[in-house]
């Protein structure tokens, strides 16, 4: 029954920003620990950025002072806003409730 669908990713220049939308259906957003996760072509799939139930966050350190995860309980969903954006950001973004994986979002960062 648990469904997350991720939004938002395209193309954006470097320095550029954009923010990512994770939808979630059968589960309560503000009730659960959430989480952001990329992969590269060629890379094991990482963590970004992760929001407990206490509101608690967490950052990957290459993102740390770029990116922000909130979430916004009416909507019953999570964001990731990206900022300062980099060509080593280009990856599919994921959003995660265990065991649970969203279908993905493509980010490119080029000129």
């Amino acid at each position: 029954q648990v469904q997350l669908v991720e939004s938002g990713g395209g193309l954006v220049q470097p320095g550029g920003s954009l923010r990512l939308s994770c939808a979630a259906s059968g589960i309560i957003v503000s009730m659960n620990a959430m989480g952001w996760y990329r992969q590269a072509p060629g890379k094991q799939r990482e963590f970004v950025a992760s929001i407990t139930a206490e509101g608690t966050t967490n950052y990957a350190t290459s993102v740390k002072g770029r990116f922000t995860i909130s979430r916004d309980s009416a909507k019953n969903t999570v964001y990731l806003q990206m900022s300062s954006l980099k060509f080593e950001d280009t990856a599919v973004y994921y959003c995660y409730k265990f065991p649970r994986w969203g279908q993905g979002t493509q980010v490119t960062v080029s000129s």
